[in-house]
C-alpha cells in the first residue's frame, strides 16, 4: 500500500517556485520550510521519512547517500552521519526535513554538478541539465524508488560510467600504499643503469604498464661440471638486471608518454618524471574532478556534434553517439589558453584571408616586422589603416609604430604561408576561436601540442569539413576539394548548425585502452579538486 505524500508536498512547497534546483545552492536544513506553514502546522503533517511505516524508504535514502561516493561525491556532504545516527523508527519532523534536504541536494548535484561550472571555467556557455526536482521527489516517493530515482539522475555518458568504474580501482591502490616513487635526479635514458632505473621499472610494473622481468633460466643439473662448456649443451640465461634501462622499459615509457600526451622520446625528463610521480590518490581525485565536469554537460549534445578536449589535443566528430572521425589538434599556449566554451558551427571558409586579431598583430607580427620588414610582403600581409585604406608597407618605419595604439589592421592573403592554412570552420563566438588548417603541419609531430594563440589547428581539416557538409545537400566533397584547389576565398554555409564543445578533461575514457590521464596543461585540476574536498558552505 502506498504511503500518503501529503508530508512530502509540505516539505517541497517552499522550493516549488524554483524547480531548477540544479542551478541553485544546496538547501540548508531549515530552508525547506522557510516559505511553509508555522511550527504548529509541521507537527500535524504525516511524516514520510521517519516512523515504522517509512522504514524501507529511509533505509533506501541512506543507501543512496552512501553510494554518492561512487560518483566522486562525499556522502558526508548529504547529512549521512546525522541520518545514520538517528532512530528513524520514531517519527521526527526535524529528521524528515534533514532527509528531504539530503535528497534534494544529492539529486541536484547528480543532475548538474555540485558547482556552477563558471566558477572554474568563466567562459562556460553550455546549458546544464534541468529537472523539476520537487516534483521528481514526489514521484519517487509515490513509486517507492528513492535510490533508483537518484541513480537515474546521473549522466548516461559512457565516459561517466567508465570513470565511475575506475574510481574504486585507484582508491584501492591508494589505500594499499600507492605505487613507488622515483627519486629526483638527472634525465633517465635507454642504456642507463642504477637504482633510479629500478624505481622506474617498479613504478610502471605497479600500475600495470610494464610486465615484471622474467626470472633467470635455471641451470640443468649435470654429472660433470665440465659439460657446461661442451658445445651443444645450453647455458642458462643470465639473471635480468632491474637496474638496466633496456628496450622493454623504453617501450613502456614511450607508451606512458603517448597516453599522457607528453612528447614521446623514451626518456624520463622532468615532465615525464612529474607525471610518473603523480600518486594514485591524486589520480583518484582527478577522476572525481572529471566526473564533476561530465555532470556539467547536457544530456542531448546534438545528434551530430564535435567535441574538443584541450589537454588531450584531440577532436571527435560524433553522430548518434558514434565517433565517426578523430583529429589531432593544436591548442593555445599556456599563457594564451584556449577557452572552454561551446558554440555552433555555421559555415566554412575555403582559402581564407586571415584577419589578424589586433592582440596577435601587436604580440607577434609587429616584433617580426621590426626585425624583418620584408616579411610583410614575403608572408602575404596586406596593411590597412583605420579607415580601411591599403597602405604600402614600404612607407612604414616599423620601429616607430607604437604597440599600445597600433594604427593598422593586418590581413594575410590565402596561400601556403597563410596562418589559417587552406580552410577554417566557423562557430561564431566572442573569443574569435575557430577550427582551422595550419601552415605549420610539422607541429603535429609533437604529442604535446600547445602552440597556438588560442585557436584550434587541425590535422586533416578537409576531412573534417567533408564530414561537416554531409547533411548539406547543396555541398559536396568533390566541390569542396575543387574550391580548395583554387586560391579564391569561398564561404560555404551549412544547412544546419553543428554543436561544438571545447572541453577540458584530464581523465579520458579510451575504449581501446581504458582510462588514461593526460597532463593538466592549464593547471585546472587543483582548484576543482580542492573545492570538491571541502565541506559545502551553507549557501552551496
Amino acid at each position: 500500500m502506498r504511503r500518503p505524500v501529503t508530508m512530502m508536498i509540505a516539505l517541497v512547497a517552499a522550493i516549488s517556485s524554483a524547480p531548477a534546483l540544479a542551478q541553485n545552492p544546496l538547501p540548508t536544513e531549515c530552508s525547506i520550510f522557510d516559505a511553509g506553514p508555522g511550527p504548529e502546522k509541521r507537527q500535524s503533517v504525516e511524516p514520510v521519512w521517519t516512523g515504522e511505516a517509512n522504514r524501507a524508504r529511509f533505509k533506501d535514502l541512506v543507501i543512496a547517500i552512501r553510494g554518492a561516493a561512487s560518483h566522486g561525491l562525499n556522502p558526508q556532504d548529504y547529512h549521512l552521519a546525522e541520518l545514520e545516527a538517528v532512530d528513524s523508527l520514531r517519527s521526527d519532523p526535524a529528521v524528515d526535513e534533514l532527509a528531504t534536504s539530503a535528497y534534494l541536494a544529492l539529486a541536484s548535484h547528480l543532475l548538474a554538478g555540485r558547482f556552477d561550472p563558471a566558477r572554474f571555467e568563466p567562459d562556460w556557455t553550455t546549458a546544464r541539465r534541468f529537472r523539476d526536482l520537487p516534483t521528481y521527489l514526489r514521484l519517487a516517493m509515490a513509486n517507492g524508488r528513492i535510490a533508483d530515482s537518484l541513480e537515474a539522475l546521473a549522466p548516461t555518458e559512457p565516459a561517466y560510467t567508465a570513470l565511475r568504474a575506475a574510481l574504486p580501482v585507484f582508491e584501492a591502490i591508494a589505500l594499499e600504499g600507492g605505487w613507488p616513487r622515483i627519486d629526483d635526479g638527472p634525465e633517465l635514458a635507454p642504456g642507463d643503469h642504477g637504482p633510479r632505473v629500478a624505481q622506474l621499472r617498479a613504478r610502471l610494473e605497479a600500475s600495470g604498464e610494464l610486465a615484471p622481468l622474467e626470472p633467470a633460466t635455471p641451470e640443468a643439473p649435470v654429472d660433470d661440471p665440465e659439460r657446461a662448456a661442451v658445445p651443444g649443451i645450453p647455458t642458462p640465461d643470465p639473471a635480468p638486471d632491474p637496474e638496466f634501462y633496456d628496450d622493454g622499459l623504453r617501450a613502456a615509457v614511450e607508451t606512458f608518454q603517448q597516453r599522457t600526451r607528453l612528447d614521446v622520446d623514451g626518456r624520463v625528463g622532468s615532465q615525464t618524471l612529474r607525471e610518473l610521480n603523480v600518486t594514485a590518490s591524486y589520480r583518484a581525485s582527478q577522476i572525481r574532478a572529471n566526473l564533476e565536469r561530465l555532470r556539467w554537460l547536457p544530456d542531448d549534445m546534438g545528434r551530430r556534434h564535435i567535441r574538443v578536449n584541450i589537454p588531450d589535443f584531440s577532436l571527435e566528430a560524433r553522430n548518434e553517439g558514434v565517433v565517426e572521425r578523430r583529429h589531432d589538434v593544436i591548442v593555445g599556449l599556456t599563457y594564451r589558453p584556449t577557452p572552454v566554451f561551446s558554440g555552433a558551427m555555421e559555415y566554412l571558409v575555403v582559402n581564407p584571408w586571415w584577419e589578424t586579431p589586433a592582440s596577435i598583430a601587436v604580440r607577434n607580427e609587429l616584433p617580426l616586422f621590426r626585425r624583418d620588414p620584408d616579411a610583410v610582403a614575403r608572408l602575404g600581409f596586406q596593411i590597412l589603416d583605420r579607415e580601411g585604406n591599403t597602405v604600402d608597407p614600404a612607407t612604414i618605419d616599423w620601429d616607430t609604430v607604437p604597440a599600445r595604439n597600433f594604427p593598422y589592421r593586418l590581413r594575410q592573403a590565402p596561400g601556403p604561408l597563410n596562418a589559417l592554412g587552406g580552410i577554417k570552420l566557423i562557430f561564431p563566438n566572442p573569443h574569435n576561436v575557430y577550427l582551422h588548417d595550419t601552415s605549420n603541419p610539422e607541429l603535429f609531430a609533437h604529442n604535446r601540442r600547445s602552440f597556438s594563440s588560442g585557436c584550434l589547428r587541425l590535422r586533416d581539416p578537409l576531412e573534417l569539413a567533408e564530414w561537416a557538409i554531409v547533411e548539406s545537400p547543396e555541398l559536396s566533397a568533390a566541390g569542396l576539394r575543387e574550391f580548395a584547389a583554387g586560391t579564391r576565398e569561398t564561404r560555404l554555409d551549412l544547412a544546419a548548425p553543428i554543436p561544438v564543445y571545447v572541453l577540458y578533461w584530464t581523465a579520458v575514457h579510451d575504449p581501446s585502452t581504458g582510462i588514461r590521464f593526460v597532463a593538466d596543461l592549464y593547471h585546472r585540476d587543483d582548484e576543482l579538486i580542492s573545492a570538491l574536498e571541502a565541506a559545502p558552505s551553507p549557501v552551496e
